[in-house]
């Protein structure tokens, strides 16, 4: 039985690291969603003490907002004590998420009419804590409405009271950024001093031209807003919306420059290599240089396109673990399905020979062997698992190599991320960023791990996460 709880464990990591509950290339969302329900229902009932201790995991933002929601709406399963480990799990991960999942959850909470003393203290001191509620009352009205209407709070202060439930009472806003939304109602100018995503209305209302309103608020966009909007920018011929590359999270950057045309990334060789090879080092710390010998196969085949709401996503974590094992490596080879050698032209092509290019890694000598990949071997089927049952079972059975299998994909079907053979431990990843740790979770992978490894492990990383570490 503690053999099948740690496995059971290990299989919900991997999908709460990787499913978003979108489409992935080869299962619709419906699929996913309704796989991901039943995953989260049968952790919370039958594990629920390791369910919570999840949240202090690598899961996505999705997954932890789901775990925060089931353990809310489901207080009277657990113990007392139970109940304040959960309390402070799901504080300080509310505090590590974007505001907008944070509000997102207090709305959904609402809606399954979850109400009781926990939830109102948890999202009273989550807004407390908030650095500035005027800016979050501008940006995130309808959700910071949604949040004190269901805890029963008053807002700080009768303006922003007012201006959150009667804007049009009030006549003056003496706080600077409310009275600038009032101007920007009839005073275009205003609207620039208003953040993004709250000055895109307005400038729709007054019928401002795309190009001008993007060059004018360029200055107020976050690094993730330049990010999403240099792309449309550049159509229009704005150059000022530039996001900065020196601070950029490599897996983002990954992404952006998947997104640009190949003759531009061509053109923009040094500066996009220069800048994921500087985002690698800052993400592998103290770690740089200490991984030996390591040969990374790479899957860049056309399931790697993934689909409207994750597109290329596959493709662009292959890539930034590429640039972050390189920073790892003492020494380094990447093997790219296709046979490219040049990473940053990648593309989705082809189908997925994983097997031959497992058997060419191995020719390497590795210390340390790296397949990032959505685990579908197809040419020919089946070819990677049996090369590298045999090499386990035969040429390493002492494991001196070090083999660990990265899946970026949601397999709805397996309720996991799909595995290539139980040789190779696979791990689900969703930011080249949690590699390293990720890496050393795979470790608990391996298929001999008890439920007090298990546990042991999860204590860990629930005390650092509580401590901030």
């Amino acid at each position: 039985m503690d053999r099948l709880a740690a496995e059971d464990m290990l299989l919900f990591v991997n999908a709460a690291i990787t499913a978003t509950g979108q489409r992935e290339f080869r299962r619709g969302a419906a699929e996913q969603r309704l796989s991901l329900e039943f995953l989260h229902e049968y952790m919370a009932v039958n594990y629920r003490d390791l369910y919570a201790a999840a949240l202090a995991l690598d899961v996505n933002d999705h997954n932890a907002a789901l775990i925060a929601l089931r353990l809310l709406t489901t207080p009277g399963d657990a113990p007392a004590e139970q109940r304040r480990v959960e309390g402070r799990l799901i504080a300080a991960r509310l505090r590590a998420m974007p505001p907008q999942r944070v509000y997102r959850l207090f709305r959904d909470l609402r809606r399954a009419r979850v109400n009781n003393r926990r939830t109102r203290a948890l999202i009273r001191d989550w807004i407390a804590a908030r650095p500035d509620p005027v800016f979050d009352a501008v940006k995130y009205r309808a959700g910071v409405k949604v949040a004190l209407r269901h805890a029963h709070l008053a807002p700080a202060g009768d303006e922003l009271g007012s201006f959150l439930f009667a804007p049009a009472r009030r006549a003056h806003y003496a706080t600077p950024l409310l009275r600038t939304w009032r101007r920007a109602h009839y005073e275009k100018a205003a609207l620039y001093e208003l953040p993004y995503t709250v000055a895109e209305g307005f400038a729709a209302r007054h019928g401002i031209d795309r190009a001008k309103f993007l060059e004018r608020i360029a200055p107020r966009l976050t690094q993730l807003e330049r990010l999403r909007l240099q792309t449309a920018a550049g159509r229009d011929g704005v150059g000022a919306v530039a996001a900065d590359l020196a601070t950029m999270p490599l897996t983002r950057l990954a992404g952006y420059a998947l997104s640009l045309p190949v003759p531009e990334r061509v053109a923009r060789r040094g500066e996009l290599t220069s800048a994921l090879r500087a985002a690698a080092r800052r993400a592998c710390g103290p770690d740089a240089g200490r991984w030996g010998r390591v040969v990374a196969v790479l899957d860049d085949s056309f399931s790697t396109s993934g689909s409207a709401q994750k597109r290329r996503r596959p493709l662009v974590v292959a890539l930034a673990c590429h640039h972050l094992l390189e920073a790892l490596a003492g020494e380094y080879v990447a093997l790219w399905t296709s046979g490219r050698a040049d990473a940053l032209l990648a593309h989705p092509h082809g189908v997925t020979p994983l097997g031959d290019r497992v058997l060419d890694a191995l020719g390497h000598e590795p210390e340390r062997l790296v397949i990032v990949s959505d685990g579908w071997d197809n040419a020919p089927p089946g070819l990677a698992a049996e090369v590298l049952r045999v090499w386990r079972t035969r040429l390493d059975p002492d494991r001196r190599v070090s083999a660990v299998h990265l899946n970026p994909v949601y397999d709805a079907d397996t309720f996991t991320a799909l595995r290539l053979t139980p040789e190779v431990p696979t791990v689900g990843v969703r930011r080249a960023e949690d590699v390293p740790a990720l890496v050393g979770f795979a470790r608990l992978a391996e298929g001999t791990t008890g439920l007090g490894e298990v546990r042991a492990h999860l204590a860990d990383r629930v005390a650092r996460f509580l401590e901030g570490r």
